[in-house]
């Protein structure tokens, strides 16, 4: 390791262990910790919470409901038909005030991993209603739940019976540039 200030070797992973709060001291661990360096707080003192304030988005659970129901209940990318398990995903974020409006048009159901995946970029949906897998997913060979995902590279989303109700191919458009950047 190197003595010269400011230069540092990172060792992953690593852990603060233990705090000394008179000395201002953190004891750190690196590898793989001892069980009992991880153990959960025993007492009621050592779990505690935190009131928050957030800003919630009320249209979300109306939104969730039309894209859901727009789509039959079913995941536009896997067909996936369990509800409980669906997002209705922005294509252009909310926040967005000129076309993140919280329609169908803006919206597409997706299984809790798909809606990941869109969000990281990880998948992305053309104006064309394909499927496209990020290069860096396509590359890597890692078990099953990934070749699932590599596996709907150039597919086609499931769309909704009502042409009123497809993805709007301007959003699409733009989230699929985003996707594009990050390539």
């Amino acid at each position: 390791m190197s003595e010269a200030l400011g230069l540092y070797q990172a060792i992953v992973p690593a852990y603060v262990i233990g705090w000394d709060a008179r000395a201002l001291k953190a004891r750190v661990a690196f590898g793989v910790p001892a069980d009992d360096a991880l153990a959960f707080p025993a007492t009621g003192v050592e779990r505690r919470y935190a009131l928050r304030e957030v800003k919630q988005r009320l249209h979300q659970a109306s939104f969730r409901e039309a894209v859901i129901t727009a789509y039959n209940g079913r995941c536009a990318v896997s067909g996936l038909p369990e509800q409980r398990l669906l997002d209705a995903a922005h294509i252009v974020a909310d926040r967005n005030e000129p076309l993140g409006q919280a329609i169908v048009p803006n919206g597409i159901p997706l299984s809790k991993i798909h809606h990941a995946a869109f969000d990281a970029h990880l998948i992305g949906i053309d104006p064309d209603f394909r499927i496209h897998v990020a290069a860096r997913l396509l590359r890597r060979n890692d078990g099953p739940m990934l070749e699932i995902l590599k596996n709907l590279h150039h597919g086609g989303l499931h769309l909704p019976a009502r042409k009123r109700d497809w993805p709007d191919r301007e959003r699409l458009a733009l989230r699929f540039d985003e996707f594009r950047g990050y390539e």
